[in-house]
């Protein structure tokens, strides 16, 4: 009796494995499955604690010393006395005497030569027209071989996620190495924003009060209104287009519309007509006249009440009295003061344009010629610049004539493999009988036939021979 195999280990690729389903129905034996990698290759460890942190601590370190105060703009500033440019003068411009000479180097050295077209030196193109048939079969569809493989049965288990109905009680790892501090409020160094009153009574003379001097304004010069003088002449109303335009004689148009003639004659108007020859009038009788009856008034008289004259019973309604006021007109002859107190008490002043008030100059303007000669230019001290040795070596090429050694480990240590197909891959593993399935879900196979004739067996299944692919 040969040994019974797993699929897990007649598997040579590594990628089929038994559907472990949840069949232990009878079973309660409570041992593990061990038929993984997983528990051989990865032992379980103790409690190891996390690696200590070698980051250092982000703390501000201030710098206790003294901040100066002179920049380098101040220690080599050196002030100049600055001169405006002086203002080129345009100078007025002369005509030259004499004509222009409108030749030109083109006109007098060019020589024009009669130019032929240019005769193309491609030559025409022939087209090879083969009366022979093209074989459209292309060498994949001619070599390649399908092999007839079922598809496998996905054994994917329907596994629907509930969450846990417990709390969580491991602990996190910010829980663990984080331990609160009591916060330490810096000392603030900013002054108060409180206001300081001043002792001192407040100076308000301005530079406008000291400086400005009020001038007597001069009375404003008014144009006098010219009067209008009509003209003695009279006006001349002959236009430019009646001075110049004079007509031309010539003919009217002719009409081509043909004259009306009457056109009469004096014969007898016949007044048949086919209606009147066609038409046969019908004997038609008159209608029966309705004789109407005479009219007899009712005897007796006429009750004229009504249902809303009978059950109506009148109430006295007093009317509605107007709440809105009556409006009593008041006429008066008086004419209407229009004055009022804004027009009284503000009258328009004539007011003029008060002239911009400039300051003098403070800064006075430099006299001197400016030197161009800048800082760095006067502080810089050149200095020779010594160059570094280079240490690369040369790139010559040095002649050997020794033999160059081509061989590497891939050519002496490769050794070529077939590539073989999984017998897992297939439904029923080709060479192996299916025995039983356990309450694990694995399944168990028999060997039948040494594994040097595995895949020749009738069952089914036949492995694919080598197939040679050109391209």
């Amino acid at each position: 009796m040969k040994e019974k195999r797993c699929l897990c280990e007649i598997c040579t690729c590594g990628r089929h494995h038994c559907p472990h389903k949840s069949t232990r129905i009878y079973d309660t034996g409570g041992q593990p499955c061990l038929m993984t990698e997983y528990d051989d290759k990865y032992l379980q460890y103790g409690n190891v604690p996390p690696p200590q942190s070698l980051k250092p601590k982000e703390e501000y370190q201030a710098h206790h010393g003294r901040m100066e105060g002179i920049t380098t703009f101040k220690s080599d500033y050196l002030p100049y006395d600055v001169v405006n440019r002086p203002l080129r003068v345009q100078e007025e411009y002369k005509p030259k005497p004499g004509e222009i000479d409108l030749g030109t180097t083109y006109r007098r050295d060019y020589n024009p030569h009669k130019i032929q077209p240019v005769t193309l030196v491609r030559p025409l193109e022939r087209k090879h027209i083969k009366g022979g048939k093209i074989d459209t079969i292309p060498t994949y569809q001619d070599d390649y071989r399908s092999w007839e493989v079922q598809r496998r049965e996905p054994n994917k288990l329907e596994h629907t996620y509930h969450p846990p109905t417990e709390k969580f009680g491991n602990s996190t790892t910010f829980q663990d190495d984080f331990v609160p501090r009591e916060l330490n409020l810096r000392q603030s160094f900013k002054p108060p924003g409180v206001t300081k009153l001043s002792d001192v009574p407040f100076d308000g003379v301005t530079n406008h009060r000291s400086s400005y001097i009020a001038h007597q304004l001069e009375p404003k010069f008014v144009r006098p209104k010219e009067e209008y003088k009509p003209s003695s002449q009279p006006f001349e109303d002959l236009t430019t287009h009646r001075n110049d335009f004079k007509g031309l004689l010539g003919e009217f148009t002719k009409s081509c519309k043909p004259e009306y003639t009457k056109v009469g004659s004096d014969a007898h108007f016949d007044g048949c007509t086919e209606f009147q020859d066609r038409f046969q009038p019908w004997s038609v009788s008159l209608p029966e006249a309705r004789k109407i009856r005479d009219y007899v008034p009712p005897t007796g008289n006429m009750d004229l009440h009504s249902t809303s004259h009978l059950d109506y019973v009148s109430h006295v309604i007093c009317p509605v009295a107007p709440i809105r006021p009556v409006s009593y007109g008041r006429r008066s002859n008086v004419p209407f003061q229009g004055n009022t107190t804004m027009k009284e008490d503000f009258q328009a002043w004539a007011s003029c344009r008060q002239e911009i008030i400039r300051r003098h100059q403070e800064i006075p303007k430099p006299t001197g010629k400016f030197d161009g000669l800048t800082t760095f230019k006067s502080h810089y001290i050149p200095h020779e610049i010594i160059p570094v040795q280079s240490f690369k070596p040369l790139r010559v090429v040095v002649p050997s004539s020794a033999r160059f050694e081509d061989e590497t480990m891939y050519r002496t240590e490769y050794t070529p493999k077939k590539q073989e197909i999984c017998p897992a891959n297939y439904p029923s593993p080709p060479g192996y009988v299916f025995v039983n399935t356990d309450s694990r879900g694995h399944k168990f196979f028999r060997r039948v036939t040494p594994e040097i004739n595995t895949f020749s067996q009738s069952n089914g299944n036949h492995i694919p021979k080598e197939v040679a692919v050109t391209s």
